[in-house]
């Protein structure tokens, strides 16, 4: 059989992601604050982009990616025209020197220079960072009396001590990265259960209420017997159970369970608190008269342009060599193609945020009880994208409105049936849980089967695993874990 070459033509269609569309993909799901930092990026790497304080209004509907113009508009050079200022001894003739020497000061700035309270800088610059519970742990270990040995063992111990105040790693471990004995290690460890706060450096829950017990003075209580052999009797609350078998008073026992619930089950808890972090919205629904007005949040955006100098260099008024023109050329294509995508993300943005607010107007109007069912595919079919772009302007987006602030995918929701034959949201089912939840008898709690007949009361009609499942969503323990008896 010979071998020959032949030429042949062959049709076929394929998805190629161009670098442009991979770029307006990615802003298209970043959040605010990864923005900025993409766009602060840009600004210093690329020397074509830079920024100005004129807000260019856009329009969000109605302009399609393909009818954006190439560029932005430039200013004119001749514009606002600012004379140079040469510093040639000009005005300091005028100047009163004596009277400016009398009222400078070389002290620092007092609080009672302010005026008014808004001229006084802000109280969040002024603070230090936080102690925490690792610092607190060191700056008393410090005031102890620990030779050289314990120190280094003291060091290993706090460095595995988590954010709840455990002690993660065990004394073997300890033991061998200090090369040192276990009897020394557990020396240690004891020593530095002992510090502030109570309970601090427990290899378990169990542990960590014990030794806050034994702080209190109570050794060889019935609250310590309690935690040493009947902990799990009373996790699950089995109150008689444990009186029968230590032969007290179920009175008792109660009592004893509830010096139990005031000791604290996270020592370090308040030495791992996390700095809070404020969230600016992108989208703010404002009502106006009997209808909800969409507006975007550009504040803070910073408004991007090309550069006159470079714009001008490309269209031949200035000379360049051809590799300095070659290099303009392919940053401007670059920022051209990012001023769009940001142009293209925040029209998107504001499609997907009209369209849910049509969807739900009933949830602006009334509450989260007419939260209505929602998918992607609803709104994708409704301005004409595809579900996936939905999905990705929809992540790490949030909403102000009249009803607080919210994620725009809090507003997607499965439906569930009612025996009227209407359809509610998940979320409104879940929040009619909780509500069930907070109005029982703390003695005698709902179990997930009186959840479900209450539920059919008001219309709904779910599963009592449907029940369950909302309920270990929402965070709420079953009856047996909420049950009290004082």
């Amino acid at each position: 059989m010979a071998l020959e070459l032949r030429q042949q033509l062959k049709m076929t269609q394929q998805l190629v992601m161009t670098p442009q569309l991979q770029q307006a993909i990615k802003l298209l799901q970043l959040s605010r604050m990864e923005l900025v930092e993409v766009i602060q990026q840009e600004l210093e790497e690329n020397p074509v982009l830079e920024e100005t304080a004129e807000v260019e209004p856009l329009e969000p509907t109605g302009v399609d990616a393909e009818n954006l113009e190439g560029e932005p508009q430039a200013e004119s050079a001749g514009d606002n025209q600012i004379e140079e200022v040469r510093g040639e001894d000009e005005g300091f003739s005028d100047i009163d020197w004596q009277s400016y020497l009398e009222g400078y000061s070389l002290g620092g700035t007092v609080a009672s220079a302010y005026e008014e309270d808004d001229e006084r800088p802000s109280f969040e610059n002024l603070l230090t960072r936080s102690t925490t519970l690792v610092d607190h742990l060191m700056w008393q270990m410090t005031l102890s009396h620990f030779d050289e040995d314990q120190r280094r063992i003291a060091t290993e111990l706090i460095g595995n001590i988590d954010e709840d105040g455990y002690l993660k790693a065990s004394v073997d471990e300890i033991s061998v990265a200090c090369e040192a004995s276990l009897p020394a290690v557990e020396a240690v460890l004891v020593m530095v259960q002992e510090f502030d706060p109570p309970g601090v450096a427990g290899r378990s829950l169990q542990e960590c209420l014990l030794i806050q017990v034994r702080l209190l003075g109570m050794q060889d209580s019935l609250v310590e017997k309690i935690l040493t052999d009947h902990i799990a009797d009373l996790e699950t609350r089995r109150y008689p159970a444990i009186a029968k078998t230590l032969g007290v008073s179920l009175d008792e026992v109660i009592v004893a369970a509830k010096l139990i619930s005031g000791l604290d089950p996270r020592p370090g808890s308040p030495y791992g608190a996390e700095d809070v972090h404020y969230i600016t919205p992108d989208i703010f629904v404002h009502k106006v008269g009997s209808e909800y007005v969409v507006v975007l949040n550009d504040e803070g955006l910073p408004n991007l342009r090309i550069n006159s100098f470079y714009r001008s260099a490309l269209s031949g008024a200035t000379e360049v060599d051809q590799e300095a023109g070659e290099y303009i050329q392919e940053k401007m294509r670059g920022a051209v193609w990012l001023i769009k995508s940001i142009h293209q993300r925040q029209r998107t943005i504001y499609k997907v945020a009209k369209s849910i607010v049509k969807f739900q107007r009933d949830f602006f109007e009334h509450g989260i009880e007419h939260l209505k069912p929602l998918v992607l595919r609803d709104v994708a079919g409704d301005i004409e994208m595809h579900e996936s772009t939905i999905s990705r302007v929809t992540t790490n987006k949030y909403m102000q409105t009249p009803r607080g602030l919210f994620e725009l995918k809090y507003f997607f929701n499965s439906g569930i049936s009612t025996t009227g034959g209407d359809v509610v949201a998940s979320e409104s089912v879940k929040t009619r849980i909780k509500e069930i939840i907070a109005s029982e008898n703390i003695k005698k709690p709902y179990s997930d089967q009186k959840i479900v007949a209450l539920l059919r009361q008001n219309g709904i009609d779910i599963a009592r695993r449907t029940v369950t499942k909302y309920r270990e969503m929402l965070g709420l323990g079953s009856s047996t874990e909420r049950k009290r008896l004082f």
